[in-house]
């Protein structure tokens, strides 16, 4: 993919190490010129623009970007790149970096934003997610599609255990996309029976989560 980033810090340098290594483009837009350090990624191509100016968008070519990611430090510039890319040079995949956890509520498809990541709510999140046992963590939400990643660990005694994943009743709009077993990530198969501690894995829509909960731990969790 050719992937443009907005903002060339510690956190846009590293999303672009990242990508590059995994085989994709990346093209890095910074606006200050002490922040333009080539040598720290000399696979990435570099830019140096505003890109909450249209016309350095257009000189950068994003329309012809699949993903754009808005990374700098300043959570309103973000919002602006992401407004922009979507809505003027309707780029597939806009993810935007929130700096401030206050901000969160804005990061919506209105502002064009597919996926928001907030530091401060994915550090609550897995917090949660390593220490909550038979309840309900959401770990991401991908905006535009109203669709969240949550994980359920299986206490003993719920009521699936020791059955098939092909038993379990899970609602419209849900699905079960791995589970985590000690060091295995599996793909489930409708014949994998589910055992206590298993870090179920789903992508739903908001409404289903507490069908999900009252299926996979009961009907009295959703209480």
């Amino acid at each position: 993919m050719r992937i443009a980033i907005a903002g060339a810090g510690n956190v846009g340098r590293s999303i672009a190490q990242e990508l590059i290594g995994n085989g994709h483009r990346v093209m890095l837009i910074e606006r200050q010129p002490r922040q333009l350090r080539p040598e720290r990624v000399p696979e990435a191509d570099w830019v140096l623009a505003d890109a909450c100016e249209l016309s350095s968008l257009e000189e950068a070519d994003v329309a012809s970007c699949d993903v754009v990611v808005a990374a700098t430090g300043d959570d309103k510039a973000n919002l602006v790149v992401s407004l922009l890319a979507k809505t003027e040079f309707a780029v597939p995949r806009v993810v935007a970096r929130v700096n401030r956890a206050e901000n969160e509520w804005l990061f919506t498809e209105q502002w064009g934003v597919d996926v928001a990541v907030s530091k401060p709510r994915l550090m609550a999140a897995l917090v949660e997610e390593a220490v909550t046992v038979g309840d309900l963590v959401r770990l991401m939400t991908f905006r535009q599609g109203e669709a969240n990643l949550v994980e359920i660990t299986l206490p003993r005694n719920a009521p699936y255990e020791g059955q098939p994943v092909r038993s379990v009743p899970l609602p419209r709009d849900s699905a079960l996309v791995a589970i985590l077993r000690g060091k295995r990530v599996m793909v489930p198969t409708g014949d994998d029976p589910l055992e206590a501690g298993d870090e179920l894995i789903f992508v739903c829509t908001a409404e289903v989560e507490e069908q999900i909960r009252a299926v996979v731990l009961g009907a009295s969790s959703a209480e």
